[in-house]
């Protein structure tokens, strides 16, 4: 029987039609780059995040390397200004002598200080602070060298007030215009150690009162004031700590007109 490809076609169409088109290899083909080009593009997205979190990473840390730098030039800073401070306290006991220490921590104490406080005023017999005045100029002073200075600012004007006629009083006064002035109260640092000057003359506290009036007129930028000031130290107690201070800052002084 002869069969005519006319009469075959229909059949081939439809075998054709009942071919499963997930199995065509094209079709599958497709499929697979689309999931491929799918999984890339999903990686660039990721890459993209990441470098943006890289990015904002590197910005925090280099805002925290500026506030870090900030700190420590800060630092740096308060660190040298206590240098100055303490080197100049102590600059100041090496010019009044070791008494004053003395008398200040066997004061707190309690312990039988009155031979040290009476060298450290010159004073001796019935001239001697009490174990409680030695207690509290002992305080006053212990609070200065912590850098409690309003604490000690009142401490010191405590003693004042309840021992005027004391042998530490000049030494108090003394240390009350330090604390002032390391408080950057300069007004009040100026009068309390022109009261050093006008009530004890002749205090060994003297010249570092007058050395301190000078330190305290350039901090008001009183120049002229404290040109006279620092050269008066040097013409009156010549050859002391003292003087040698004076004559080193007379010629730090700026150049400025007269006020």
């Amino acid at each position: 029987m002869r069969i005519t490809f006319t009469a075959l076609l229909p059949a081939m169409l439809a075998a054709g039609c009942a071919t499963n088109p997930d199995k065509d290899p094209v079709q599958l083909r497709l499929n697979d780059l689309d999931e491929r080009v799918a999984r890339m593009e999903r990686i660039v997205a990721n890459d993209v995040q990441v470098s943006q979190n890289v990015d904002e990473l590197q910005g925090n840390i280099r805002e925290l390397r500026g506030e870090i730098e900030q700190l420590q030039h800060n630092n740096e800073k308060l660190s040298k200004q206590q240098r100055d401070l303490y080197s100049d306290l102590d600059k100041r006991l090496s010019a009044s002598g070791a008494g004053t220490v003395g008398a200040a921590i066997a004061g707190a104490a309690g312990g039988a200080a009155a031979g040290a406080a009476s060298a450290d005023n010159g004073a001796a017999g019935s001239n001697a602070p009490s174990p409680t005045e030695q207690a509290v100029y002992g305080q006053a002073f212990d609070a200065l060298k912590a850098g409690s200075y309003s604490t000690a600012i009142t401490g010191f004007k405590d003693f004042l007030h309840t021992y005027p006629s004391s042998s530490l009083a000049d030494n108090a006064q003394y240390w009350l215009g330090e604390a002032f002035y390391v408080s950057h109260d300069y007004d009040s640092a100026a009068g309390a150690f022109r009261t050093v000057l006008k009530k004890w003359p002749d205090s060994r506290k003297a010249p570092d009162a007058m050395l301190k009036l000078g330190y305290t007129q350039l901090e008001q930028k009183q120049y002229p004031a404290a040109r006279a000031t620092l050269d008066e130290v040097t013409k009156k107690y010549p050859g002391t700590d003292s003087a040698k201070l004076a004559a080193d800052r007379l010629r730090r002084i700026p150049a400025q007109p007269s006020q």
